[in-house]
């Protein structure tokens, strides 16, 4: 059936009130870092911390969204999408991280009112997401997320603003990405806090997804009935050969289990995945009483961000070959590896949307009935003005049709697929890579902070108004 749909030559249509939006975090585009009475976050840190991030880049200015919210309203509204994702700051909102009588920056949560504002008057429906890896560094000096304390701050942060916007936001997001909080953060520093400890990872691992189970209570103790609430996870399909021997089946469990088990079977199960690396692992001592329990409560919708997918196959990890990197420790005979007939993004990362597909039908399996959403998909570049005053794109572009067509696939065969965020409505300050690499659908010139719509802003806008994906060129242009 799947190949008769990708040959057919026809438009691949989605559901009737699909959502199409755009995402943004906060770090990454507000700038302002001092304004309105924020306190710093690990990344502020972070990045001020010489050879830490390329260039010795910070997010101090970034995108200056925090002045410029209308002028990406606008831009939103201009592009036919009907959503947009978007992160609070905790530090904006609690700059020591705690609640307590008088420590709410009131500053703060008047700009998001003005954003959410902002937005309802252009008939944009927010999905808010809470935490975007912007710990509160007061906080992060009393431990951060390998503290219990944290999740439980966490909470009254999340109940504070649920409370201060919970009549302006249908949908909201309790965490994004706790895997690459855990696991980029605190097991191999590349990105804020920097550090590098298997035990601090396994702790963060655990008091995450309990921050997210305490917040997903507090919130619906304080906004409307009918109000969503999810999470948002990068996951990371491991896909072999349909004849792989079992040495290679018993690899894919160890490195789905440590990937993606890890935050799905807590959150959908209650319990953690058996074939996980046990350094992964939370230990035992960690994990209290209930702690499971608000951890799985039902999730009105899961968030998936979809990059690259894992693929294995037999070899020697002391004699990479090119295109090969280890695999997980104990797996003795087997290596990661890019297939050679795949392309790669700017970042070098793998193009593979057929993992998008397999993710989404197993995903659907896995939890039937949860609707799902793609919180981030996107392609960074290092992109620049043609000679005709133009973006353009086509990696881009090549990128999100064949993931959106993939998504379309998926949605046909049965995923229950309700929306689509790309990742990102902006250029911004991409992490420890600084201003280099480039998601947006639209350009900033972060000298002038004008910002300009790519060529994949008007084929991102042609699907999202058609709410269909074209074919596939039988041929790209060079």
């Amino acid at each position: 059936m799947t190949d008769a749909i990708t040959s057919s030559g026809e438009d691949l249509p989605f559901p009737a009130g699909f959502t199409w939006g755009a995402a943004t975090a906060a770090y990454q585009i507000e700038g302002a870092a001092t304004a309105g009475g924020r306190g710093p976050s690990v990344w502020d840190t972070f990045s001020h911390t010489p050879g830490k991030v390329r260039g010795g880049d910070t997010g101090d200015i970034a995108c200056d969204s925090y002045h410029r919210y209308v002028e990406d309203a606008d831009l939103i509204k201009s592009l036919g999408l009907s959503a947009y994702r978007f992160s609070i700051s905790w530090p904006r909102i609690l700059p020591s991280g705690e609640g307590g009588k008088g420590a709410v920056n009131q500053a703060g949560l008047d700009y998001y009112k003005r954003l959410l504002d902002a937005l309802a008057e252009r008939g944009i429906r927010p999905s808010v997401t809470l935490f975007h890896w912007d710990t509160p560094q007061a906080l992060q000096d009393k431990g951060g997320w390998a503290s219990r304390d944290t999740a439980l701050r966490f909470a009254e942060y999340v109940s504070v603003v649920g409370e201060a916007l919970g009549d302006r936001v249908p949908t909201w997001v309790t965490l994004n990405e706790p895997h690459v909080v855990a696991h980029n953060g605190h097991r191999i520093g590349v990105h804020a806090p920097g550090l590098t400890d298997d035990a601090v990872a396994a702790a963060v691992t655990h008091h995450l997804l309990l921050g997210h189970g305490l917040a997903a209570g507090a919130l619906r103790a304080v906004t409307p009935a009918g109000t969503e609430v999810g999470i948002t996870l990068s996951l990371t399909p491991v896909r072999l050969g349909s004849d792989a021997p079992e040495d290679l089946q018993h690899a894919a469990r160890v490195t789905d289990a440590s990937f993606n088990g890890l935050f799905l079977d807590p959150l959908l199960y209650g319990r953690y995945p058996a074939h996980a690396l046990p350094e992964v692992l939370p230990p035992a001592g960690l994990i209290r009483d209930g702690d499971l329990a608000a951890i799985s409560a039902p999730l009105d919708f899961l968030g998936v961000n979809y990059y690259r997918p894992v693929h294995l196959r037999r070899g020697d990890p002391a004699r990479l070959l090119l295109g090969e990197a280890p695999a997980l420790p104990g797996l003795d005979g087997v290596v990661q590896f890019d297939p050679a007939e795949l392309e790669h993004t700017n970042m070098g990362w793998l193009i593979d949307p057929e993992g998008l597909y397999e993710l989404l039908l197993r995903l659907s399996k896995d939890a039937p009935g949860l609707p799902l959403y793609i919180t981030e998909n996107g392609c960074g570049a290092e992109d620049y003005f043609g000679t005709d005053g133009v973006v353009n794109d086509l990696e881009r572009i090549k990128y999100l049709h064949q993931h959106l067509r993939a998504a379309a696939r998926a949605v046909n065969d049965g995923a229950n697929l309700a929306g689509y965020f790309v990742w990102s409505l902006l250029d911004n300050f991409e992490w420890a890579w600084g201003y280099q690499k480039r998601f947006g659908i639209v350009y900033v010139d972060f000298a002038t902070q004008n910002r300009t719509p790519k060529a994949s802003a008007g084929f991102y806008a042609g699907v999202a108004r058609a709410n269909a994906v074209p074919p596939l060129p039988a041929e790209w242009p060079v």
